[in-house]
């Protein structure tokens, strides 16, 4: 009994019948060198919308699994992989909504064939996300999308906004940020619009807080100040996302023309299953699995549930294989009851956190099996 609640507890307590994320917000950058995936590594990848998992692809692993407990998750994924099956570059980017295009649905329609009958199911039955853009879908995008048009316009106007997403040196960034951007209005709508309960109810979900102790407003508004400073929001995919609703002169690592070739000629290494992340792992031998992506899964779950599941992760983790995962507002590191299995590489970490262009969260975690 007492396993069971484990296994349901964050799924019984929310809806997965939407989309919630129709991007990945963790920088795949910091990934890639979090993880060190090698030549014929087997990787096991939280799916969110896909865009991560695809980016493992470029390390030349043996396999990529993507597991989620959320259909329409599954389903972006899906579409992302028939995309890359089926369009070129720059069609891609315009199914997405990194760039404008008045053709989205002639380009799903040209992915529809290689999707399965659950995938079809779902997008045919969302054409204005396909419309709008698939990166846009989600409620995390749509609550982005609501500060972007009306919250951003009452503080700052869009020269303003131009002149802070063309970066420069970090002396000039820091001086914008303080004799420009960091107005009184700024502060105060920032705080109002990612306070808790908003940013719960419109943005995540209520239950994603229930571990969390932090001041939740105070906590993103430092992050941000720091990616708008000490980064450079001029390369920055998920910050011009967030202010002009489109990439500009940046993208996000699966996106990147570099990589799409490579993406697309491994895309029979990657798999996704949909089910609780417990289950997979319940299913799989011993030492099977040697990097693995958790995103930010740790947040919604009590410090018991995290030990547990930890203790299911390395059963199947192999020796010197590695986890990577970030914590957001909960702070979640190996227990001691673990340390002798699992090793935190903490400066690692905080080197790759440092340069985390996906800035709003609090810290990045590395740790590798015994």
């Amino acid at each position: 009994m007492e396993e069971a609640r484990d296994r349901s507890d964050i799924s019984s307590r929310t809806r997965f019948s939407q989309i919630r994320y129709a991007q990945c917000w963790e920088d795949a950058d910091v990934l890639l060198d979090a993880l060190d995936v090698r030549p014929g590594d087997t990787c096991l990848s939280i799916a969110s919308a896909g865009d991560n998992s695809l980016s493992l692809l470029t390390r030349n692993p043996a396999r990529v699994i993507a597991v989620d407990v959320s259909g329409p998750q599954i389903a972006c994924l899906e579409l992302r992989v028939a995309a890359y099956r089926m369009l070129e570059h720059s069609e891609l980017l315009e199914l997405v909504g990194s760039r404008p295009s008045a053709r989205r649905t002639d380009l799903y329609l040209r992915c529809r064939s290689a999707l399965s009958g659950d995938a079809r199911e779902f997008w045919d039955g969302h054409p204005e996300a396909i419309a709008f853009g698939i990166g846009a879908a989600g409620k995390f995008e749509r609550y982005l999308a609501l500060f972007r048009r009306r919250i951003l316009p009452l503080v700052h106007g869009r020269r303003r906004v131009e002149r802070l997403l063309r970066g420069g040196t970090p002396e000039g960034r820091q001086a914008f940020y303080d004799q420009v951007w960091n107005t009184r209005r700024w502060r105060l709508m920032f705080r109002l619009f990612f306070s808790r309960p908003v940013l719960g109810r419109a943005g995540r979900d209520p239950e994603f807080f229930r571990y969390v102790q932090a001041d939740v407003p105070g906590a993103i508004l430092a992050r941000t100040r720091y990616a708008l400073t000490a980064l450079d929001p001029g390369e920055n995919p998920y910050v011009q996302w967030i202010l002009m609703g489109r990439h500009g002169t940046a993208l996000p690592h699966a996106l990147r023309r570099e990589n799409f070739d490579l993406i697309r000629a491994r895309l029979d290494r990657l798999e996704w299953q949909c089910l609780p992340l417990e289950t997979f792992l319940d299913s799989q031998p011993e030492g099977s699995v040697g990097r693995f992506n958790l995103s930010d899964i740790f947040e919604y779950i009590s410090a018991r549930q995290y030990e547990h599941l930890l203790d299911r992760l390395l059963r199947v983790g192999r020796s010197g294989g590695r986890l990577v995962y970030w914590n957001l507002l909960v702070d979640r590191r190996r227990p001691e009851t673990l340390a002798e299995r699992l090793r935190p590489l903490e400066p690692l970490a905080s080197e790759l956190h440092e340069r985390d262009k996906a800035f709003f969260y609090g810290a990045l975690v590395v740790e590798e099996i015994a």
